[in-house]
């Protein structure tokens, strides 16, 4: 047992004290996160439905070391306490699109009071294609569309939409040190990236998908039933191939893809911002002054796509908000005669 009170923390603990402030006071659910990183997502997720009645608060189970096996951590410190006053929140990872068929993924999937993203993690939505423009304009404070990052993403998963097929199959048949996450990740990655040279990455990009999508069909002959199957269901559950950068390996799209791609648009955008007071400028004095304020005022990249909430029309964000909506507002159950 532990030694302080806050060790024993449950659901009907959270509840007594509720109860214990009055009839007034607005009730408190605690909301488990996996690390700090999560903390700001899931606060934009809950203060939506903050009313007179009710409040999130949002935390770290920070007794454990989170360090290693977080999710796994997380699952086994909130899986027995959770409930209408306590819930946990996790990214989704593979967990969703297993739909039950590790212990893991069946509480992540099954228990009421777990939250998932239904995108693979946090890092997924903050790479939204339609809101990366709003990105490098936070960035560059420069509002000039060159590059069509949504044209790009949607180009992107569709190249890559037969290998993830393959690699859910794996995970799905418990045979996924045949293919693991990181044999995906290799292929899929694009490589030194150029905006001139974007149509002939994605081009590499399937010539590589295709060439072990071969391999994987010589080494699985009898798997074409089984695969068409779960791509068929894969999409049932919101796959589709224009989407599924949205459920692959969160750190690998955000770090290996989406950075470089917004690097290279960024520092065009900053160099033309650079030009047009360069020309505009009367006097060198100024022209100095007016590059050095530019510079102060332009935003790092990786900080700005972490705060990142642009997301809010992704499918998978309204799903998330679905679930929420049911959680706090049940179904009444009719009278029985």
């Amino acid at each position: 047992m532990g030694k302080r009170l806050s060790d024993n923390l449950s659901s009907a603990y959270i509840d007594a004290a509720n109860r214990l402030n009055g009839k007034r006071a607005r009730r408190k659910i605690i909301a488990y996160v996996e690390a700090y990183d999560d903390i700001f997502f899931w606060r934009t997720v809950l203060s939506g439905f903050e009313n007179e009645e009710r409040y999130f608060e949002v935390m770290l189970p920070s007794r454990l070391n989170l360090t290693k096996g977080k999710r796994s951590v997380l699952m086994n410190l909130v899986s027995q306490n959770i409930g209408e006053n306590m819930i946990a929140c996790v990214d989704a990872d593979y967990d969703y699109l297993l739909q039950g068929t590790t212990p893991l993924s069946d509480e992540v999937i099954n228990n009421p009071y777990v939250f998932h993203t239904y995108a693979y993690a946090i890092e997924n939505l903050q790479c939204y294609a339609p809101s990366l423009h709003d990105v490098t304009v936070a960035v560059t404070l420069n509002d000039h569309s060159i590059f069509n990052f949504e044209e790009f993403l949607k180009l992107y998963s569709e190249s890559i939409h037969p290998l993830f097929v393959w690699s859910i199959w794996h995970y799905r048949q418990g045979i996924h040190r045949r293919f693991t996450i990181s044999d995906f990740n290799r292929v899929v990655e694009i490589g030194n990236f150029s905006l001139q040279g974007a149509t002939e990455s994605i081009q590499r990009l399937r010539h590589k998908v295709q060439m072990r999508v071969r391999q994987l069909q010589k080494e699985n002959p009898n798997a074409k039933e089984s695969y068409l199957k779960l791509k068929d269901e894969l999409r049932s559950l919101g796959v589709t191939p224009s989407t599924t950068y949205l459920y692959i390996q969160g750190h690998h799209l955000f770090d290996n893809i989406v950075v470089p791609v917004l690097k290279r648009v960024c520092d065009l955008l900053m160099r033309e911002r650079e030009d047009e007071i360069n020309r505009n400028a009367v006097h060198d004095t100024q022209r100095r002054n007016e590059l050095s304020s530019y510079g102060h005022s332009t935003e790092a990249i990786i900080p700005m796509l972490r705060r990142n909430v642009g997301y809010t029309n992704a499918e998978p964000f309204l799903r998330l908000k679905d679930d929420i909506n049911a959680f706090l507002n049940p179904p009444t159950q009719q009278p029985t005669d």
